[in-house]
């Protein structure tokens, strides 16, 4: 019971509006970088598939999802020490 209760907390975090300016923040930067690094060939010699295009999407939400984990738990840490 638990661990659903953590994950339930965890997904509404994904959209709380004290979170996503800094995830937003860390997802371009990171994302941009990685997408570089992953698909900057594939766009400028014209090969990118429908595949790269969802893979691309895919560097830019991870980032997301890990700086919105780390805010919520360091902040579900900080309320337990109160």
């Amino acid at each position: 019971m638990r661990h659903r209760n953590f994950v339930r907390e965890y997904l509404s975090s994904l959209f709380d509006r004290q979170l996503m300016p800094t995830a937003f923040k860390v997802a371009l930067f990171i994302g941009s970088l990685l997408f570089a690094i992953n698909h900057a060939w594939a766009l400028l010699t014209g090969h990118m598939t429908s595949e790269r295009w969802i893979s691309g999407g895919l560097t830019y939400i991870v980032p997301y999802m890990v700086s919105i984990h780390g805010q919520y738990i360091g902040r579900k840490g900080l309320l337990q020490k109160m």
